[in-house]
């Protein structure tokens, strides 16, 4: 029956072939504990809200509630997004976004610390 294609429909079955098995199926139970650091990832952000740690530094409980949504978005992208088992580009690509991110935070805090103080009411 394989004698029937053409020789571009045998090669697509080939790439087909070879491409067959990089599908990554994710059990339940993995899916269901990243549920469980979500949750407990956004009960910790809400704790965190309620407690004022800006006697450490002005700002702390913002870098406290990234902190938790950096490890949260950690879990989503490397397994609801399979990146933990994509190729090197897809990972690359994910760092890129990263630096990226990066770079559009520090922008932002250099605009915030060369403000005047008094510039935001308290």
């Amino acid at each position: 029956m394989a004698d029937n294609y053409t020789e571009h429909q045998k090669n697509n079955l080939n790439t087909h072939d070879e491409h067959s098995g990089a599908h990554h199926i994710v059990s339940i139970p993995l899916y269901l504990t990243v549920f469980g650091i979500l949750m407990i990832g956004t009960v910790l952000t809400v704790g965190a809200a309620y407690v004022d740690l800006d006697y450490i530094f002005p700002g702390a409980n913002t870098l406290v509630a990234l902190a938790i949504a950096f490890f949260k978005m950690g879990a989503v992208v490397l397994i609801f997004m399979h990146v933990r088992w994509s190729s090197k580009l897809i990972w690359l690509t994910v760092l890129a976004g990263f630096f990226w991110l990066a770079i559009m935070f520090a922008f932002t805090m250099q605009d915030y610390l060369t403000r005047a103080p008094g510039v935001f009411p308290q």
